[in-house]
């Protein structure tokens, strides 16, 4: 994926606002333990989430995941479910069964309950069109997970049956 630098609009620099954006942006820079991105701005580190209609059409429709596509999705879903437990105060553990071929499975657990459940496929062409849709698509499922745990807080507890 080309690392140019995307042209910030103003919904793009709203986005950047985003406590799940936030939370991603920790997550990335997390991982970079060499200091390879210190000092670069964080629309930059999140160029590889966006894949343009014109990027995805290059990507071949059949196609194995490369790891950085992988570690991609990783971080992305680790983000929700930190944001969920800023938001909630209960713990949101990712899961992610993948096969080699890009097609697989991600879920979130709070306790019992299973929070989000995502079947993904295509996984090589995971991106987003702009960042503004990056946060829209993260913001979503932090929602979507915190109205399932105040619907079933024993179960995001822990407890009941």
């Amino acid at each position: 994926m080309a690392t140019a630098v995307i042209d910030l609009t103003a919904e793009d620099t709203e986005a950047l606002k985003s406590p799940f954006v936030n939370e991603l942006i920790k997550q990335i820079r997390a991982q970079d333990t060499y200091g390879a991105w210190e000092g670069k701005p964080d629309a930059e580190i999140l160029r590889p989430y966006i894949v343009t209609k014109e990027e995805r059409r290059l990507i071949p429709i059949i196609g194995d995941p490369d790891p950085d596509t992988i570690w991609r999705i990783e971080l992305y879903y680790a983000a929700v479910g930190l944001a969920v437990e800023r938001r909630t105060g209960i713990i949101a553990s990712p899961m992610m069964k993948m096969s080699h071929e890009g097609f697989g499975r991600m879920m979130l657990t709070a306790g019992r309950l299973v929070v989000v459940n995502k079947h993904l496929r295509d996984i090589h062409r995971f991106g987003f069109e702009s960042l503004a849709k990056l946060a829209e698509g993260g913001e979503k499922l932090v929602d979507d997970a915190a109205a399932w745990i105040a619907k079933y807080p024993e179960c995001a507890q822990g407890e009941g049956p």
